[in-house]
């Protein structure tokens, strides 16, 4: 690891950290270290992280601004690639929207609107990246990132770098290709946007800024929605019913204002989650049969 480290710090690809806490690189502040963390300045950077890891075998994985990660207490072996600033560019064009993978959905959300372009009115809120967003086909008000991505340029394991059309990135629910047959990190999405009207834009982003802030326990380190909802059910409303709101383990507890919310409440570990979230799956089967799915996804080393 330690040959690694020192062509990565050769290499001037950006920032390189030895056993970096991932709790400070999470939104809800639980993680271990990883062995590596890089955060590469430009693509050709990242580009060039990547020759590294494969020429020495290691794991390897991205991240983004952290949300929807919970990171064990163990941490993550080997190198951890954070996806921010270097890979952040905006350029807008019309009614199309060429943005990095690194820049904050919230902040393009918002620089979008004032722009009169409609169709992130929905991400006012979304705490992730673009990249991450992609990835996961994050959305929310009826809405998700499958409707306005034109297409994604993705960095795959073996150095490649290609544009994916919409088709081919296969999104559905929460998901997109990337999490299910082809591995790789978005660095870039060119988003369609439609002309409107500009104030009546900033309304609607800002009415769905109010209500996930009225709705939603942002005051609490957490990952966003744990579970996805198995519809035309919807998990939170499940998990209320069953009566688990403020069910807690350990710091880790079921928010009493959004029960699909998992917040820390202090020094919460990992541990002390994952356990919380086999006793909701366990207690909503018994109770309704239904199997509840994650939706916040779950990496490092397992204790």
């Amino acid at each position: 690891m330690q040959t690694l480290i020192k062509e990565l710090v050769e290499a001037n690809i950006g920032k390189v950290k030895e056993n970096e806490p991932l709790s400070q690189h999470t939104t809800m502040k639980i993680g271990g270290p990883a062995d590596v963390l890089v955060e590469p300045n430009s693509i050709e950077s990242l580009q060039k992280v990547m020759d590294i890891v494969r020429k020495h075998q290691v794991t390897w994985r991205a991240i983004g601004r952290g949300s929807n990660l919970l990171v064990s207490d163990e941490g993550v072996e080997g190198v951890v690639i954070k996806i921010g600033e270097g890979l952040d560019e905006l350029v807008i064009d019309g009614e199309e929207v060429t943005v990095g993978g690194g820049y904050p959905l919230i902040k393009l959300a918002t620089v979008i609107s004032k722009q009169g372009l409609s169709g992130l009115e929905f991400a006012g809120g979304i705490p992730g990246s673009v990249g991450g967003a992609v990835y996961m086909n994050a959305g929310a008000h009826g809405s998700d990132m499958s409707r306005i991505v034109k297409k994604a340029q993705i960095l795959f394991p073996d150095g490649t770098i290609q544009w994916l059309t919409n088709e081919q990135m296969e999104f559905s629910y929460r998901t997109s290709v990337l999490q299910t047959k082809r591995p790789g990190i978005c660095i870039a999405a060119v988003l369609q946007m439609k002309k409107g009207e500009r104030d009546a834009i900033v309304a609607v982003m800002q009415k769905n800024k109010d209500y996930r802030r009225d709705t939603q326990p942002w005051n609490y380190p957490c990952a966003g929605s744990i579970f996805r909802n198995p519809l035309p059910n919807y998990a939170g409303q499940l998990i209320e019913a069953a009566g688990l709101k403020g069910y807690a383990i350990g710091g880790a507890k079921i928010s009493e204002q959004h029960a699909n919310f998992i917040v820390n409440t202090g020094n919460a570990k990992a541990r002390e989650v994952l356990d919380l979230i086999s006793y909701v799956k366990q207690t909503i089967y018994q109770k309704y049969g239904i199997h509840l799915e994650t939706e916040v996804e779950i990496v490092g080393r397992k204790s």
